[in-house]
């Protein structure tokens, strides 16, 4: 019985989804933002999430307890060093999954994974736009210029 092994195996074996894992947290991590399938974004999130936690306390056990997931020097540097200064006093959802639709040859269904604070298109600092056009019918525009003058006469 599998009473509560919710665990996505992603078609391969331990091996292979664990090096695939790795892989493609560290250019996650360089990239800061990847396309992949809904699937693999997912599985990719609960395996890098943790990792940015443990960034966030920059000690020699976590750097180690890290390097051993993702085997990569430059990317656990760039981890501990960019983006861990960035996600400081976030308290988790690091990534964000945006979904692009459908793959044309097989129809796998395809979205984007990225570091939520490297995203410059959402933003919060980004102003939103005023618009200068109102929607006002004929009738109301023809009454306005009117209106306006008259408090100048007086």
């Amino acid at each position: 019985m599998r009473h509560n092994k919710k665990f996505n195996h992603l078609g391969r074996t331990a091996s292979h989804r664990n090096a695939m894992l790795a892989n493609m947290a560290c250019s996650l991590i360089k990239h800061k933002r990847i396309t992949t399938t809904v699937a693999k974004a997912k599985a990719l999130k609960k395996f890098v999430e943790p990792l940015i936690t443990k960034s966030k306390e920059d000690t020699t056990n976590s750097r180690r307890v890290v390097f051993s997931n993702l085997q990569d020097k430059f990317a656990v540097t760039e981890l501990f060093k960019e983006i861990s200064v960035k996600v400081a006093d976030r308290p988790g959802g690091y990534t964000r999954i945006i979904k692009t639709g459908h793959r044309l040859g097989d129809n796998a269904e395809m979205c984007f994974i990225e570091l939520v604070d490297y995203d410059e298109n959402m933003a919060k600092t980004a102003a939103p736009k005023k618009s200068t056009r109102t929607r006002r019918s004929k009738k109301n525009a023809a009454e306005a210029p009117a209106a306006e003058e008259a408090p100048k006469a007086e």
